[in-house]
């Protein structure tokens, strides 16, 4: 996994050199002040103040004064010049991410990857943060050591026997610990992405928690998972001793030995401007550098690896096979999508309740996105619906559902494939009498002023009063026709609830008896009763019934029932998707289970209820 994680780090890097190579130039002038300061110590003291000059002392400390304005100088264009390695570095992984997270929601029968989300939520800005400071921290600490180094040998080489042993000590120290720390890292990652995929899991199946009275045995589990992430805590927490060892032996025991060998420095020449020279380079220099890159790279350079390290392993193809040169964030152009399985008429022992008349649906290679450049909704959906066949489509929000009945209905172009309405291309239809072939009702019904019977008979000019009061009658709409004034009364869209609304247009599309119609959930504001009335009003005359449903109830009313996620699509009964759908088990528990109204004769009032898509 390490190796994973640095030949990442390393490619990263390598396709920005000259980037990287600004922010090195940045950052020797950003290191000005540490070489210079011990320096500029040692001659401020010898020089000025010990030889009765504080003139010239003072000069000298204005030189420094100079150096660290220089030196702020360079540290604002090496934070500006960090930006351009972070930021594509953070790219790079979002897409690595991106592609392992979705090879396995995509596959068919598993469960969505959650933890995948937490990946792309949370470790990847940390871990672009991380790369920020890390790069920071390395950088800086090695500019500024061989800075504080030569500075130190500029003013005596015997300074460099009491500073470099237990730096280079204190270094291979931490160097050696990295590895177990590493290991503990790894693992509270695990625990915490195990935890928020089990969360997950358990939120979705509440119900179900609930209903079997396991509440026990889901706190226990999550409650384990819990406590092992903060041992795996703890236990790194106590790691993190051998780093404060570390930086105690490389930054705050060179001090002391230069405290403690200043008698023996003097004797052997070296002047006391030169020991204060050397405390400043040790406390103002490499103690401030060896802090950053010991806890730095301790914490967030340990959190880098091992997050980057789980990138590369989610980033994989889950099937081991062409997705491993991909660990740069680029896909493999010639990956397709998982296919759609073909969705054809019912199988043998479906029969539905009306076969007869016209009303053939045929769907081939069906493909529409909203842009070329976006992912389609629909992908290559097969689909046939003999005539009279009574088809409910549920799935979750933004799974294509109202787009596949405008396709169907033809008010969309699909970027691919055909829909065929009794072996006619439904583009094709058109002319006077379009809504005696079809009709798409969606979940906004239209109203406009006029009468009540310009209203209804609007797709049926030549529809006469009988008619009108069979349909009104049909879809429960005859209280509301008596509420209203009649036939003849005016009508004002401000002044109709919407359920009202969308009773007119149910009947109004039941004049001109299509032989195809489509409700994009055109009773959502419908109570259930009335709803179920209005339903069963189209399921028993002539046609085809596509339903995009509201409530579960619509299901269990239909012969078959279309599952949509996305580009997945999985048909059948009711009881085959209990059995076999995951998803539509999670749709049935989270409508509620209610049973169908078929034999529903008496009209309900017409409810205000808001519609949840």
């Amino acid at each position: 996994m390490n190796r994973r994680s640095l030949q990442i780090l390393r490619s990263s890097l390598s396709r920005r050199r000259r980037a990287y190579l600004r922010l090195v130039g940045w950052s020797l002038v950003q290191a000005v002040p540490a070489f210079l300061s011990g320096w500029v110590v040692a001659r401020a003291v010898d020089r000025g103040f010990l030889a009765d000059r504080p003139v010239t002392g003072l000069l000298w400390l204005g030189v420094l004064a100079v150096a660290f304005v220089v030196g702020a100088w360079g540290t604002r264009h090496a934070m500006l010049g960090l930006a351009a390695l972070i930021e594509p570095f953070r790219d790079e992984l979002v897409t690595l991410v991106t592609t392992g997270t979705l090879h396995r929601s995509a596959r068919l029968g598993e469960p969505a990857d959650t933890a995948g989300v937490a990946r792309l939520t949370e470790h990847v800005e940390r871990a672009r943060d991380a790369y920020g400071a890390v790069v920071l921290f390395i950088q800086g600490f090695v500019v500024t050591s061989v800075g504080v180094l030569l500075g130190m040998a500029s003013l005596d080489p015997a300074l460099l026997l009491l500073v470099l042993p237990p730096l280079l000590l204190g270094l291979a120290l931490f160097v050696a610990a990295l590895p177990a720390m590493a290991a503990r890292q790894r693992a509270v990652i695990l625990l915490d992405e195990r935890i928020a995929e089990t969360t997950s899991a358990m939120t979705a199946g509440l119900r179900d928690v609930v209903a079997c009275g396991a509440e026990e045995r889901v706190r226990a589990e999550t409650g384990a998972q819990v406590d092992a992430a903060r041992r795996a805590t703890v236990s790194l927490a106590r790691l993190t001793a051998v780093r404060t060892a570390a930086l105690g032996i490389s930054g705050w025991v060179p001090l002391f030995l230069i405290l403690l060998g200043a008698p023996w420095l003097v004797r052997n020449g070296v002047t006391a401007g030169a020991i204060l020279g050397a405390v400043t380079y040790v406390s103002q220099g490499l103690q401030p550098a060896l802090q950053g890159f010991v806890q730095g790279l301790g914490s967030s350079g340990l959190w880098l690896l091992v997050t980057v390290g789980r990138m590369a392993e989610v980033g994989e193809d889950p099937e081991g096979a062409e997705d491993a040169d991909n660990a740069g964030g680029t896909e493999n152009a010639d990956d397709a999508p998982e296919p759609v399985a073909a969705v054809t008429g019912p199988p043998a022992g479906l029969v539905p309740r009306r076969l007869r008349g016209p009303g053939l649906v045929e769907i081939r290679g069906l493909t529409f996105g909203y842009a070329r450049s976006a992912e389609p909704v629909i992908r290559d959906l097969d689909l046939v619906l003999r005539p009279g066949e009574h088809l409910a489509v549920v799935g979750p929000s933004g799974a294509g559902k109202s787009t596949l009945a405008a396709l169907i209905a033809g008010v969309l172009e699909p970027q691919a494939g055909q829909v065929r309405l009794d072996d006619v291309p439904v583009r094709a239809l058109g002319g006077d009498d379009l809504a005696r072939h079809r009709v798409l009702i969606p979940q906004e019904a239209y109203v406009f002023t006029g009468t009540l019977e310009e209203n209804l008979t609007y797709l049926a000019p030549g529809a006469t009063r009988p008619d009108m009061e069979a349909a009104v009658r049909a879809v429960g709409a005859a209280p509301l026709v008596e509420r209203l004034g009649g036939y003849d009364a005016p009508l004002d869209p401000r002044e109709l609830s919407a359920g009202e609304r969308q009773l007119i247009a149910l009947a109004r599309a039941l004049l001109p008896a299509p032989r195809l119609t489509l409700l994009d959930e055109a009773t959502c504001h419908l109570d259930p009763v009335a709803e179920a009335i209005a339903e069963d009003a189209f399921a028993r005359r002539r046609g085809t019934l596509i339903v995009v449903a509201h409530r579960i109830s619509s299901a269990l009313r239909a012969d078959r029932v279309m599952v949509m996620d996305g580009t997945r699509v999985r048909l059948g009964t009711h009881e085959e998707l209990m059995a076999d759908s995951s998803l539509y088990r999670d749709l049935v528990g989270h409508w509620g289970l209610a049973e169908p109204f078929p034999e529903v004769r008496t009209p309900a009032p017409v409810g205000r209820m808001a519609c949840t898509r």
